[in-house]
């Protein structure tokens, strides 16, 4: 019996010593849907305020373990991983009191660290896989004062393009290569809840935020998931107005937070359990490359790009807001954010999916059939007619190449059109995904006319009484 202890003892140090610097970077190459959505906080409602979400198209307002597995596509790179990991969305807040949305760099990159301790309680055990209907929350959004706890450890900002360390809190100077948000999520588990009335308390940071030893109330140990989101803030370089402003920098977080101090992280577990089980044994690569875990396997990149989840939350998001969405309003601190509720016009019900298309079947009797692939630099989809006019619609485009009755009309990169006859079908979306068309049309704001390299194509019904959108479920 000793030497079975004594045995033990030296195959987790051993397995300590090989994990303790190996971890893979999981690539989340763009948001899988915006929007004022959190099926952990908020489930079957619309969240206070609007989430930037990677991971697969089963996000939804309220999922389990089970929905999760019914995605079809994702986000991020291993096939084997439905999980949806979510953030606040940043905002440009313009001195004349309107906000832009601050574009993503590329989506996430999902950090795995197998970091452990052989002092941990349960050590012997190992780092174990999240089991089903497991989620987690890091951060408190209504936080705007730092006291030096691990959980606010946890969240830092990085100024790309400049030197000097992270900081607990938003820069103060322009960031030329983006603005980095990082976040460690806890990796201690009580062992017995996948949740909790907070949904923080089942869970705990080791002694050291993403090292060190878990505590007793919580012996488990799971891998460390850290959250890296990089934030365009370049394009804003010009539009700072410093002293005129009560805080030292322009941008805001969804929650009307501008200190940074209120930035959180979301997990809900999609993950093939015993996949991630054998990554976690089997995987001991430092170099950090997804490519090196012969675990997973990895999907394509275009594949990646063109998930989506169609929005519930009619309401606009982008362009120029005169409010944050929701409920909002900026409070800066030192004191905790207090939630608003009395702000007119604030959408609070969940809505029929909006869709990603400008419907015309019933008043032209033409039908959408796909958002496509155009690549850059390669032969186009639609091959015979290129036009490019600054009012362009989905309607003109459809006049253009149905008075010369071409099948397939196509409407691209906000003013351009294109006709054809023909589609290769290598250019059409595969496994369930949708691609992002969601470019306005140069000529009407409220039409949406394709994308950067994806194109709108629509084509001529048989019978215009029965004229159905690919899709989409309405007429």
């Amino acid at each position: 019996m000793l030497r079975n202890t004594y045995t033990k003892a030296f195959l987790a140090f051993a397995s300590f010593a090989s994990q303790a610097d190996a971890f893979w970077r999981l690539p989340c190459a763009s948001p899988v849907v915006v929007e004022r959505a959190d099926p952990i906080i908020n489930p079957n409602a619309v969240s206070p305020h609007v989430h930037t979400v990677m991971g697969s198209n089963a996000f939804n307002f309220t999922m389990t373990y089970e929905d999760t597995r019914t995605a079809d596509c994702s986000t991020c790179k291993v096939v084997e991983d439905l999980s949806s990991y979510w953030v606040p969305s940043l905002y440009y807040h313009a001195e004349n009191g309107s906000f832009i949305p601050v574009k993503q760099s590329g989506g996430a990159l999902i950090y795995y660290l197998q970091r452990l301790d052989p002092n941990d309680p349960n050590a012997t055990e190992g780092l174990i896989a999240f089991p089903k209907d497991f989620r987690m929350v890091a951060g408190t959004p209504n936080n705007r004062n730092y006291t030096n706890t691990l959980e606010q450890r946890a969240v830092s900002f990085v100024c790309l393009g400049t030197e000097g360390p992270a900081t607990f809190e938003l820069p103060s100077q322009n960031c030329p290569d983006g603005l980095r948000a990082q976040l460690t999520m806890p990796s201690c588990w009580d062992g017995k809840n996948v949740d909790s009335p907070d949904h923080k308390s089942h869970m705990a940071y080791p002694s050291g935020l993403d090292n060190g030893v878990c505590p007793d109330s919580h012996p488990k140990r799971f891998i460390t998931v850290f959250y890296e989101v990089t934030w365009g803030v370049d394009e804003f370089k010009d539009m700072w107005y410093g002293d005129k402003q009560p805080y030292k920098q322009p941008f805001v977080f969804s929650t009307g937070d501008t200190s940074g101090y209120g930035y959180h992280g979301d997990f809900v577990n999609g993950w093939d359990i015993p996949t991630l089980q054998r990554a976690i044994n089997e995987c001991n690569a430092t170099s950090g490359n997804i490519e090196d875990c012969g675990a997973f396997e990895l999907r394509e990149d275009d594949d990646m790009a063109a998930c989506k989840v169609l929005p519930r939350v009619n309401e606009t998001i982008n362009g120029v807001l005169s409010a944050l969405p929701g409920c909002n309003p900026i409070q800066s601190g030192p004191e905790p954010a207090v939630q608003k509720l009395d702000c007119r016009g604030a959408v609070t019900q969940i809505s029929d999916p909006i869709l990603p298309f400008t419907d015309v079947s019933k008043k032209l009797g033409w039908k959408y059939i796909a958002c496509a692939k155009d690549p850059a630099g390669q032969t186009r989809t639609l091959l015979d007619v290129y036009v490019d006019q600054p009012d362009m619609t989905v309607e003109k485009c459809i006049s253009i190449c149905g008075d010369q009755d071409y099948m397939y009309a196509g409407v691209e990169y906000r003013s351009q059109c294109f006709c054809g006859n023909d589609i290769a079908q290598d250019r059409m979306p595969t496994n369930g995904t949708l691609g992002d068309c969601s470019m306005t049309c140069a000529g009407d704001s409220s039409e949406l006319c394709g994308g950067a390299a994806r194109i709108s194509i629509y084509t001529k019904c048989s019978d215009p009484t029965n004229c159905l959108n690919y899709n989409s479920g309405i007429p």
